[in-house]
């Protein structure tokens, strides 16, 4: 990082989605232009549009757009920028890149580029931080791995994210994973070394936030727990650290490690040491993030500061006071991801109709919220879009929203194939940490999330579970708890029933009033007694057909139920002398109930389906849009069932396609290198005896 010449009057975020939204909002408080760059297929998200200026990088994949170092630094002296702010993730961690703002004549928001090399190897950070005296597990060569080191981390020298790494439980299994994290490695990050450490399978991932300025002053600014995780990437975060909060020494050992870290690299900025911890407070360097971390918010929340704010006013040369704010209660953050968690994780795309979370979704939009600014620089909300909630030190000011919500899209944002599943982060404060996640369990039930399935059900099933409440969350707990009734819908099959019926009387509502004649009737009235009207959804592998008819008495269902009100976009039906409100939502194929009893999203079943649309018995769709990387079968090879069959990638991971049943390949209908839509066909199995 260099202390800039001039002051600072306008900035390029070299990032996309929600952390340029949430820079945008600090730059724009403190008076600053605000610049973006965008891809093809970014050029209608949120971000664009609230940039004061924006600079098209041609193409859609990151490799030809967002980390084109080249390109972004041009695009900035193109736009007049004098700095260049990385956000997380693409170059945010390139040392070149670094280098090649300050070269530029730019300010770099950001620590200096040796630190960031230094931390680039995760090999040779780990010997930097022993000799540090920062705990340190022992790197395992291949070679050197025995059953006794079993079960091994494999993982990605470079890089991160959950990208390059591979557990494995037996010593056969060692090469292929090897090979395998290399190759993802190697795609991911340029560099496929990887190397092999323990693998503590009910680990804590414990990280200390640290800010550092030019004047030698470094700052160890409360740790966060994030080792509820998927993938090996995080879904929540917390702070302050429940384990930490059950061992009072080990926060004090935790920041003296992460000073000593920092100082180790001559560090300034804003920067995160990881550690990995187990029951009793041991912990191990797992690496140093050089960068803002996604959950910056929720230190954020607990302590007042706006980490933003404070990497701007140390690239400015200003110092940081002695000491920073006490920690004051507790901040929980969850990760709002496009994909199913039911079902491998499967990230999902398309069109995002409806996105409102609390007062933060309001009109449709949802926004970075604010924060309160230190260190002589305050940070307030701004930018179209953005959810106003300022945390103040101590927590929320009494009177504001402890609610904040920093999001990357908006309703009817298209969610496309090309990078990162996440949505949205949405971050609450409490008192208490019970306080805490209960307010966040209950803000998300009552979101409105339309058109992508998400794992909002999952992260509300992980915030009211007991383990969770006990404060038990470690890195095994989705394994340890069960996936498959974590990933359950909210709604139950009785709940799914009721919101079928309130989408058909809803339907019928809309389409009388609608009408040309007799608009005042619903569809099916008669004179006399005729049949029910019927109407048939989907909602998963379940299949619904609800009934309902008009007599003298008004609109009847079926099961005991009792139409209270119904319109095109509100039904209230009565169940054992209880009234509910069901909220209904039409869309192409697809109809969102909302109700205090879950979401539940249906499909509408066609009388009279298209037989164009049929696809033969064994087909392989693709379940995403996404790049073919590998096919590893040929037409007429006999196949087992569950046996991968080719390798898709999509949202920066890797998905395998395996085989549904045993058979024989029939047909391969893509090939390596090949761009597949959602829905395509991939092959075709056949069983053995149809050959």
């Amino acid at each position: 990082m260099t202390t800039s010449k001039a002051p600072i009057t306008s900035v390029l975020v070299a990032n996309r989605g929600e952390i340029t939204r949430r820079v945008f909002r600090t730059a724009r408080s403190l008076g600053l232009h605000c610049i973006a760059v965008h891809s093809t297929a970014d050029a209608s998200m949120p971000y664009v549009g609230e940039a004061d200026a924006a600079v098209h990088l041609p193409g859609t994949a990151p490799a030809e757009t967002y980390l084109r170092a080249d390109l972004v630094i041009d695009a900035a002296r193109r736009a007049g920028a004098d700095a260049i702010h990385p956000g997380y993730g693409f170059l945010s961690e390139n040392a070149g890149f670094a280098a090649a703002v300050i070269e530029a004549g730019l300010t770099w928001i950001g620590p200096p580029a040796e630190a960031i090399s230094s931390m680039g190897s995760k090999i040779e950070a780990k010997k930097l931080m022993a000799a540090a005296g920062v705990p340190v597990l022992a790197e395992l060569t291949p070679a050197e791995v025995s059953e006794a080191e079993l079960p091994v981390l494999v993982k990605a020298s470079a890089g991160g994210g959950g990208r390059g790494m591979r557990v494995v439980h037996r010593l056969e299994d060692l090469a292929a994973e090897i090979d395998a994290a290399s190759a993802e490695a190697l795609s991911a990050f340029g560099d496929g070394t990887v190397f092999c450490e323990r693998y503590l399978a009910t680990g804590h991932h414990i990280e200390v936030q640290v800010l550092a300025d030019q004047h030698g002053t470094i700052w160890a600014v409360g740790e966060r727990e994030c080792s509820i995780q998927r993938r090996h990437q995080k879904v929540v975060e917390e702070a302050p650290s429940p384990l930490v909060e059950r061992i009072p020494s080990m926060r004090a050992a935790l920041f003296d490690a992460a000073r000593k870290a920092a100082d180790a690299i001559g560090y300034v900025g804003a920067g995160t040491v990881e550690f990995l911890a187990d029951e009793g407070g041991d912990f191990y360097f797992l690496e140093m993030n050089t960068r803002l971390q996604v959950e910056h918010p929720v230190t954020e929340a607990t302590t007042g500061l706006d980490l933003v704010a404070l990497q701007f006013s140390i690239a400015a040369g200003d110092a940081l006071p002695p000491e920073p704010p006490a920690a004051v209660g507790h901040s929980i953050e969850v990760r709002v991801y496009a994909e199913d968690p039911a079902r491998d994780w499967q990230p999902q795309t398309g069109r995002l109709y409806r996105f409102e979370l609390g007062s933060a979704g309001a009109g449709g939009s949802a926004g970075s919220a604010g924060v309160s600014g230190s260190a002589g620089v305050r940070g307030s909300a701004g930018g179209a879009g953005s959810a106003v909630a300022e945390f103040a030190p101590g927590g929320p000011r009494a009177g504001a929203p402890w609610l904040r919500l920093d999001s990357g899209v908006v309703s009817g944002s298209e969610i496309s194939p090309y990078y990162d599943a996440m949505l949205a982060k949405v971050i609450v404060w409490g008192s208490t940490r019970a306080e805490a996640a209960a307010r966040l369990a209950a803000e998300l039930s009552r979101a409105k999330i339309h058109g992508v399935r998400t794992n909002r059900d999952l992260l509300v099933r992980v915030l009211r579970h007991p383990a969770f409440l006990a404060g038990e969350t470690d890195t095994a707990f989705f394994d340890r708890h069960g996936l498959d009734l974590l990933a359950e819908p909210l709604a139950d099959k009785a709940t799914e029933e009721l919101s079928a019926l309130a989408a058909s009387l809803a339907d019928a509502a809309g389409r009388r009033s609608t009408a040309r004649v007799q608009r005042g009737l619903p569809s099916g009235w008669r004179n006399l007694p005729s049949q029910a009207q019927r109407k048939t959804f989907t909602v998963g592998d379940s299949q619904y057909q609800v009934t309902y008819r008009l007599t003298r008495d008004g609109l009847v269902a079926e099961g005991n139920v009792v139409v209270i009100e119904a319109s095109a976009e509100q039904v209230v039906l009565e169940v054992a002398g209880v009234s509910r409100r069901f909220q209904v939502a039409a869309y192409p194929g697809l109809v969102c109930v909302d109700s205090s009893l879950g979401s539940v999203a249906l499909a509408p079943v066609e009388r009279f389906p298209d037989p164009s649309q049929q696809v033969a018995a064994g087909s392989l769709l693709a379940p995403m849009p996404g790049t073919v990387i590998r096919v590893g079968v040929e037409v007429g090879d006999k196949v087992t069932q569950g046996q991968p069959l080719l390798w898709l990638e999509a949202m920066k991971m890797e998905h395998t396609i395996s085989a549904p049943a045993g058979g024989i390949v029939a047909e391969l209908a893509v090939s390596t290198g090949q761009q597949v839509e959602l829905g395509a066909v991939l092959a075709v199995v056949q069983a053995q005896e149809e050959t």
